[in-house]
Order: structure tokens, then C-alpha cells, then sequence
């Protein structure tokens, strides 16, 4: 019992031992230097009767064996010694002082075997070991003021937030996987991120430089052409993605069941650049094809209408937009149906345009509000539904949009099986509204082509997805029975909703299956937070008194990586879940890892990398000269048709004149 009488005892027991070791000191001294007392005269007749039969003993009369129990007495009255708690007190201090009094203490020997007299022998003798005696007393003494307990170990608590992770390597046909490295108590260990079904979808958020491209992006490219998927590749950052997507297809294209054709597009080097019509008329089958063409088209290029669909403003120019899509579609069996075609047909007089568009039966339901303001000569409301629409279309009217647009290398259902292909869309982030919007167009048509039954296995990667228009909810949910692996990367999730609209945002980013981020912030950290859940931790009450050191523990749930730690994350370290399938069960899904390279390795592939190849040489004046065409196919269309509507019975009513100006008061 730990009572006060008894640790009143304990004193005194412990002082009794270390005055017995210090009178056995004494008696060691006078034992070993006696010829140096006797000659100052510190004897006695009696004493030397008693210490000679003593120092006959085996035990005090040899000087290891006396010094020995000297150390021993200390060592006992030492350890029943309790003092107060210190936190100054270090090991290395305790360490120090009882390292030195071993040392002087038993060192002083030494001072027998060199050739000094005898009362320096003995001075230095006696005043050597009886100071390291009390540096071994000092140290001892020390020993219960250490706090046995860390209490700065571990300040980051990363050692509590630590989690099993999945070590071993899941592959399938379809799957991808990451090696990483993470830390489980107090060891390195070797693990996977299996990402076994990507047709849930992958969203990859992380901030500037967290290395989404280098560590995700790029490997997952590769390892999707290694398994023969055919590809969307969109290239925010051209050619960065392209020139990894085309090595490793030249690599391994032999072995799809059937090759498929490589195809790039871009705007700024139109040599290495295939042109493609994304309103090929032989993949619109209605008009709803060319409203979802038009709203993709014109919310690219005016992104805050994502957050007014359905407004008068709004949904007017992209009707407009869509009538002239359909036209051109019904014309001469959609000879002319090219994007280039459409923006020069908006820009005919009302008094052409509206008769051409109403002589299509399916399109007078929509052209009707138009004329009707324009013969009623509401101008200002005409041109508050219009002119958005032709000066958001103006900004595309380039020779060199043109020649990409208007040529037709190869069609966007990249995913047929009788004619696969692999397509790198890229952008300029100098200009990237204009490109933006037109590749929203091309990524709209292809997604209406790709998400069909029948079709290859397809990867989707959209590289800084915000900087596009295209909503992908519908692919995300829709797209996994049709073999669509999309992988949405993102800055941060504020981007989407910025860029789209929250609700979109939010239907989005709950709906994918997979979610790798690296390092982020805000709502962002706080959803991928709370999508890997909490894990139960040890919790430790510490209590320092004079006497004695009491630790509680107890155990609670806490989220497994808090948002602090997602936002502070290294280039390179990322965190999520994985989802897994009915015959694949993953039991460890969430991951907190730094995903491993071979960095050398890489270095020396991309030395290796072939430059993207040349498709044409294309001049100047061929850009000019296709620009010019276009024009006049348009100038050649409205003139013809004007003509053939005035002397058609059935469609002359449909020509307007142009109303005269309300004279001025």
C-alpha cells in the first residue's frame, strides 16, 4: 500500500543504504591508502586490529570487489529514491552524469600503476573516485525526475491517423493500378491503389502542382492503351498528354484485336492537326442532335448561361442556333453541315435567313417567334435573342477553326468496333475560350456517339475539365453498362461549380465511384474528408504530478485524414477511395499514399519519345482559300433558295419584307 508510513520507511531504508555505501567508501579508502594516512598519522592501534582482519576478507579486500558492493549499496538506495517530476530533466543529461562518475570512479585505479608518491597517489585517488561517486549519485538521483512519456512525439498525430491500406495487386482486363508506398505503425510498406472497375468513374482533384498529370493522369493513359481501350484524350495543355498517349500506342497498338486509327486535333500547328466535322449529318438522326449541338456550343462560349437554362435570353439564340444546325442538315442531304457553314448563315439578313429556315417544315414552329418580332418590328427584342447568339458564333469565324471544322478525316464514334480510334483533343490556355467552346462541341457529339450498347471498351480523360463545357452527370450514371471509363480531373470542386452550376456540380461529384485527390482545399478536402470516413483512434490523457506520472486512454472516432492534412498534402501524395465490383470485393477501399515512380526510367522514355507526326503540309493559302469557299457555299445557298422559294407557290408567303422604321417623333 502505497501509505504514508510505508513511504516513510522507504526513506529511511534508502538513506541507510547510501550511508552504508558511503562508509564502505571510507572503509575502501582507508583500506587502499593506508600508507598514506599512517604517514600523516590518521591511525590507531585499535582500528588497525579491526580493518586488517577486514581487509583479509575476499570482499573488501579486493578493490574491484569493494568498489563493486560500494556501487551496489548506491544503486539500491537510488532506485527507492522517488523525486519530483521535471520536464528539463533529458536522458542525455542522466546519461552524461553517470557515463562520467563510472568513468572517474573506477578510472582512479589507474593512479596505482603510475610511479607517484604516495600521498599524491592517494590524494588523487580518493578525490577522483569520490567525485565520480557523486556524479553517479547526481545521475541516479535524476533517473525518477524523467518523464517516462513522450509527450512531443508525435505532434502531427500522424501516426494515429494511419490505416491499413490494400497490399495486394488486384488486375482484371479493365483495371488500373498505382503502386504506392504508406506508413502503418512506425513502418514503410508497399501497397496498391486498385481502381478494378473505372467505369464508375474517376474523379481526380487536386490543386496546382499536386501532380495529377504526372502521377495519375499520364500512368493511367498508359495503362489504358496497354489494355486496349480506345480513347477521348482531352489535352489542356497540348501536346503534354498527346506525345504519352502516341508512344504508347505506337508501342502497343499491335496488340488490339484490331488497331485503331490515331487521330489529334488541334488549332495551332494545323500540319499535325486532323480535321473532323463535328456535325457530321450522318451522325444527327434528329433535332434534338443539333439543339444539344447548339446549347454546347453557346454555353461554351458564354459560360454563365449554365446557371440560366431555360431564360427567355437564354433559350432563344439557342434555338436560333439549332433551326440553322437542322437547315444546313436538310440541305442537299447536309452537304454544307459544318460549323463554319452555320456561323455564316447566321449572319445573312433577316430578310434571307427566316425564309430559308421556314421552308423547313420542322423548323416553322421555331422560327415563327422570330419572324413574328421581326414584322412587327420589335427590333430591340430580335436583337436581345439573336444577336447573342452572332456575336458568340463571331468569335469562332477564324480560317483556321474553318479548315479544322469543315474537313471530315474521320468521325467521332471513337468506340464503333468495326472502327476504332484514338482521339487527342488539344487546347491552348491562351485561348481558351475560343478553344474551349469548340472542343465542348466536339466532346458533346462524341458522347452522344460513344455511350451506345455494342460498342469497345472507351476511356474518357478530361484534363482540367472546367475549362470545357460538358456535362458528364448523365455519362457518369448512364455510360458503366456501355463500357465508358471516364477520369474527370479537377483543381478543386469549386471549379465545377463555378464553371457549371452547384447542382450539376454536386450530382456529379456524387455519383463517381472513384476519388483520388492530391493536395486541395476548402469544400473540396472537406468532401474527399468525409467520403473516406473516420477510423477509431487512441486518445491520451497525461497527468504529471510530483511523485508519479498517470496516462489515460480512451478510444473515439475521428476522421481518418482531416481536411488539415488533405490540405498540406506533397506532390505526389494522394488520398481517396476506390469503388469495387459484385466478384472483386476490395475490403480496405480507402488509401492515404505517395504514389511511386521509377523516375529514371521515365526520364529515359520520354527521351525516346517520337515527335507527333506531320498529317499534311498545309499553306497559308489553303487556310485562306477554305475560309473564302465557305463564305461563298453560304452566298451560293441563300441565293438559290431565295429563288426557288419566291417562285414556289407553296413556300413564296414565306417572304418578308423588311419593315420600315416607326418614324421619329
Amino acid at each position: 500500500m502505497d501509505t504514508g508510513e510505508n513511504a516513510q520507511a522507504l526513506r529511511g531504508i534508502t538513506d541507510f543504504l547510501r550511508k552504508g555505501s558511503l562508509v564502505l567508501l571510507a572503509l575502501h579508502f582507508y583500506i587502499f591508502c593506508y600508507e598514506a594516512f599512517a604517514a600523516v598519522g590518521l591511525r590507531s592501534g585499535i582500528s588497525d586490529k579491526i580493518l586488517l582482519r577486514i581487509a583479509s576478507t575476499e570482499m573488501l579486500g579486493n578493490i574491484h570487489i569493494s568498489k563493486a558492493l560500494v556501487l551496489l549499496l548506491l544503486l539500491v538506495s537510488v532506485t527507492g529514491t522517488k523525486g519530483k517530476k521535471d520536464e528539463k530533466t533529458s536522458r542525455a543529461m542522466v546519461a552524461l552524469l553517470c557515463t562520467g562518475g563510472i568513468v572517474l570512479f573506477w578510472g582512479g585505479i589507474l593512479f596505482f600503476y603510475l610511479s607517484l608518491s604516495t600521498q599524491l597517489t592517494a590524494g588523487l585517488y580518493i578525490s577522483l573516485t569520490t567525485f565520480g561517486y557523486f556524479l553517479l549519485l547526481a545521475g541516479g538521483s535524476k533517473v525518477s525526475r524523467l518523464i517516462n512519456i513522450q509527450l512531443k512525439g508525435d505532434i502531427f498525430n500522424e501516426e494515429n491517423e494511419s490505416f491499413p491500406q490494400e497490399e495486394q495487386l488486384i488486375t482484371n482486363e479493365h483495371s488500373l493500378n498505382f503502386p504506392a508506398i504508406y506508413h502503418w505503425r512506425g513502418r514503410v510498406r508497399r501497397m496498391y491503389v486498385n481502381i478494378v472497375n473505372p467505369y464508375r468513374a474517376t474523379l481526380l482533384v487536386s490543386g496546382p502542382g499536386g501532380g495529377k498529370s504526372r502521377y495519375f493522369v499520364i500512368p493511367a493513359l498508359k495503362q489504358m492503351v496497354q489494355k486496349g481501350y480506345v480513347l477521348f484524350c482531352y489535352d489542356w495543355k497540348y501536346d503534354d498528354l498527346t506525345k504519352v498517349v502516341y508512344n504508347t500506342y505506337l508501342q502497343f497498338k499491335d496488340t488490339y484485336k484490331k488497331p485503331p486509327g490515331f487521330y489529334v486535333i488541334n488549332f495551332d500547328d494545323l500540319s499535325r492537326s486532323h480535321r473532323c466535322n463535328p456535325l457530321d449529318p450522318d451522325m444527327m438522326e434528329d433535332m434534338s442532335d443539333a439543339m444539344e449541338a447548339s446549347r454546347s456550343i453557346l454555353i461554351g462560349l458564354n459560360r454563365d448561361w449554365a446557371r440560366k437554362t431555360g431564360e427567355f435570353f437564354v433559350a432563344s439564340p439557342i434555338n436560333f442556333v439549332a433551326a440553322c444546325i437542322w437547315y444546313l442538315k436538310r440541305y442537299k442531304d447536309g452537304r454544307y453541315c459544318t460549323l463554319p457553314h452555320v456561323i455564316e448563315l447566321l449572319m445573312l439578313p433577316y430578310e434571307e435567313l427566316f425564309p430559308m429556315l421556314g421552308s423547313v417544315p420542322e423548323l416553322e414552329s421555331i422560327v415563327n417567334p422570330f419572324v413574328s418580332a421581326f414584322l412587327n418590328r420589335a427590333l430591340e427584342q430580335l436583337e436581345g435573342q439573336v444577336a447573342s447568339a452572332k456575336i458568340g458564333m463571331a468569335q469562332l469565324s477564324s480560317p483556321h477553326l474553318y479548315y479544322i471544322l469543315s474537313g471530315s478525316d474521320f468521325t467521332l464514334d471513337i468506340n464503333n468496333p468495326d472502327d476504332p480510334k484514338i482521339v487527342c483533343c488539344g487546347n491552348n490556355p491562351m485561348k481558351l475560350q475560343t478553344y474551349g467552346a469548340v472542343i465542348s462541341l466536339y466532346g458533346n457529339r462524341m458522347l452522344k456517339l460513344v455511350n451506345r450498347k455494342g460498342k469497345i471498351k472507351c476511356g474518357l480523360v478530361f484534363d482540367e475539365y472546367p475549362t470545357i463545357y460538358l456535362p458528364l452527370d448523365h455519362t457518369v450514371a448512364s455510360g458503366r453498362s456501355n463500357l465508358l471509363a471516364p477520369i474527370i480531373s479537377v483543381q478543386s470542386i469549386e471549379q465545377i461549380r463555378k464553371d457549371y452550376s452547384k447542382e450539376q456540380a454536386d450530382v456529379l461529384i456524387s455519383i463517381c465511384g472513384n476519388i483520388v485527390a492530391g493536395q486541395c482545399s476548402g469544400d473540396s478536402a472537406k468532401f474527399v474528408s468525409e467520403r473516406i470516413g473516420k477510423i477509431v483512434q487512441v486518445r491520451e490523457n497525461i497527468s504529471i504530478n510530483r511523485t508519479d506520472t498517470s496516462v489515460s486512454k480512451n478510444t473515439q472516432l475521428d476522421y481518418a485524414v482531416p481536411v488539415s492534412k488533405i490540405a498540406n498534402l506533397s506532390a505526389g501524395v494522394m488520398v481517396g477511395t476506390v469503388a469495387d465490383n459484385p466478384h472483386e470485393k476490395i475490403r480496405l477501399k480507402a488509401f492515404s499514399a505517395e504514389f511511386t515512380l521509377d523516375d529514371a526510367a521515365l526520364k529515359e522514355e520520354e527521351d525516346n519519345y517520337k515527335p507527333l507526326p506531320v498529317v499534311r503540309n498545309v499553306t497559308p493559302l489553303m487556310v485562306q482559300n477554305n475560309f473564302i469557299t465557305i463564305k461563298n457555299d453560304i452566298d451560293d445557298i441563300a441565293e438559290t433558295e431565295m429563288e426557288r422559294i419566291k417562285n414556289d407557290p407553296d413556300l413564296c408567303h414565306l417572304i418578308i419584307q423588311k419593315p420600315e422604321q416607326k418614324p421619329e417623333k
